[in-house]
């Protein structure tokens, strides 16, 4: 029997690969690498993150939430027609079209794949033989939906929790008033590999060779699905890894409160549409908040009189190996008072072997940093700052 389930899981891993949105996601990846370390230079003449950092943070965690969420959904015994996996592929697709990569999170794609596999089953929409899989199932596969939609959404907030706060991306913009501010973003994608049981009818009538197997009376198929996670958040108004590690929390406890509700679509299955509405007005309520809150809020990265505030730091800089951080501001160069970034550079090109830097840290505390300036070092440390004569975006904040 074991050897049975072993075998059966490698035949649903090799189903990955012949799934277009499999390959469509590291194409994506890779486009909000390229696109950001564009605009990063136009705003300040050098990246931070390489271009494949967020082609690295594709897959890693996402395939531990993966298995996580696979273990639950077969250990279950949950089924999944055809019919939703095929319209949440499709609308993988279509919502990347409109470039809000966060419209490409599971609540907006498997959520209205929900609703769209309802109203294929009740209005017998011609659809290809495989896809017809719902029509003999039982209602249990409306709260099953359910219940793999809140696993995505915990595993997205599980994500953002551990991974979209690192690697945020500085931006310049003007304010109304025009002057130069910073703010933060991070526009990630994540892939979420799930096994699911769907119903062995579905595909071995169109394909005499696809595998099955039975557990008592019914026949199933395993298949790997890479769900997509899409997200994208800005901050203005506090440092961004507080901002997105709070805003990755609620979205985990939106999920279990969903997960916990989905439960009931087993004795009501028309409870499980409410759980998907839920999961989508919800989603939404979220994000808009947090977006009124971050509108409403003093800008946190704008110029200072007693010094010059820490944008951005460019890994495996000098700066970074003096551990500055993002949020710091730096008073003294080389035991000069400063003001700007052109007096900064000054400072600093008066020792030409040695930097020391006064820096009041993102807790109040004044601390001092310093280190030996080798050839070959970036000449700016590393550091991307608010201030100075920069390329800004004509977006108004």
């Amino acid at each position: 029997m074991i050897e049975e389930w072993i075998f059966e899981f490698l035949k649903g891993t090799g189903k990955l690969l012949v799934n277009p949105v499999f390959y469509y996601l590291f194409f994506v990846a890779a486009y909000l690498g390229v696109s950001r370390v564009k605009r990063e230079r136009k705003d300040f003449s050098v990246r931070a993150e390489k271009a494949y950092f967020e082609l690295r943070q594709l897959l890693p965690l996402g395939l531990l939430a993966g298995l996580a969420i696979s273990a639950v959904m077969v250990g279950a015994g949950l089924v999944i027609p055809i019919e939703t996996i095929v319209f949440t592929a499709v609308l993988t697709f279509l919502w990347s079209l409109t470039t809000k990569v966060r419209w490409m999170a599971p609540v907006y794609t498997l959520g209205f794949a929900f609703f769209a596999t309802m109203f294929a089953v009740e209005h017998q929409w011609p659809l290809p033989s495989f896809a017809k899989s719902a029509t003999d199932t039982e209602q249990s596969i409306f709260p099953a939906i359910a219940v793999l939609l809140a696993l995505l959404i915990i595993a997205e907030g599980f994500l953002i929790t551990k991974k979209g706060r690192k690697g945020t991306s500085p931006k310049l913009v003007k304010s109304k008033r025009g002057q130069t501010i910073g703010v933060h973003e991070t526009k990630r994608m994540w892939m979420v590999p799930v096994f699911l049981l769907i119903p062995g009818q579905a595909l071995q009538a169109h394909v005499e060779w696809w595998p099955v197997f039975s557990i008592g009376d019914h026949s199933f198929s395993l298949i790997l699905v890479p769900f997509a996670i899409g997200f994208y958040q800005r901050v203005q108004g506090t440092l961004p890894n507080e901002a997105i590690k709070l805003f990755g929390l609620r979205i985990t406890v939106f999920g279990v409160l969903l997960l916990l509700l989905s439960a009931a679509g087993y004795w009501y299955p028309l409870a499980a549409v409410g759980v998907i509405s839920l999961a989508i007005i919800g989603r939404e309520f979220i994000s808009l908040r947090q977006r009124m809150s971050e509108d409403q809020a003093p800008f946190y990265f704008s110029k200072r009189n007693h010094g010059i505030m820490v944008l951005g730091v460019v890994p495996d800089s000098p700066a970074d190996k003096m551990a500055l951080q993002v949020g710091e501001v730096v008073t003294k160069v080389n035991g000069v008072k400063i003001f700007d970034e052109k007096g900064f550079y000054e400072a600093l090109q008066k020792n030409g072997a040695h930097c020391k830097l006064d820096v009041i840290g993102v807790n109040g505390q004044i601390r001092f940093v310093q280190r030996a300036l080798y050839e070959g070092d970036h000449h700016e440390l590393g550091l991307l700052f608010v201030q100075g004569d920069k390329k800004w975006d004509s977006e108004a904040v």
